[in-house]
């Protein structure tokens, strides 16, 4: 027996109430469907926003980056993160360094500007290869400066 068979079979009254559940489920499909697509929709358009203002962030940082000086062959660690510190800006952050172990020097920022830690730890990699083997970064009560203690690691 098919569906339309069926519902021929069907008295007037219980074919009218199938007759109204089925527009009303088609309704809620729908208007369900509409609804996941505005909120994927909206969600999509959060993400783009957020892309966006990265960008813009990345391309504000590149020409700090292009216009620090270049890496100067055989530099101690300890050279290389005070010097590139001052050329970030951090030099007042660095509050000490201290060997690691096996080549590796442990680093402690005191209050130091967010931004310009993101692009030093940039520069830093690109420039010398270094790796932050560790990393505990605490927010403190200023808007955008943060306490930083690291271990870096040369290549």
């Amino acid at each position: 027996m098919n569906a339309l068979t069926w519902y021929r079979s069907l008295a007037e009254r219980e074919q009218r109430a199938v007759l109204y559940g089925a527009i009303a489920a088609a309704l809620l499909l729908l208007f369900g469907g509409l609804w996941q697509l505005n909120a994927a929709t909206a969600a999509a358009g959060m993400r783009v926003a957020n892309k966006r203002a990265d960008l813009v962030w990345m391309q504000a940082a590149a020409p700090r980056l292009r216009a620090m000086p270049a890496a100067r062959p055989n530099e101690s660690l300890p050279l290389l993160v005070d010097r590139t510190a001052k050329d970030a800006g951090l030099a007042g952050a660095l509050s000490g360094s201290d060997p690691a172990g096996d080549g590796g020097l442990r680093v402690r920022f005191e209050g130091a500007a967010f931004d310009a830690m993101v692009i030093w730890l940039a520069r830093i990699q690109q420039e010398r290869g270094l790796v932050v083997e560790s990393a505990s970064i605490d927010g403190t009560p200023s808007d955008g400066l943060v306490n930083v203690s690291l271990v870096l690691r040369g290549p």
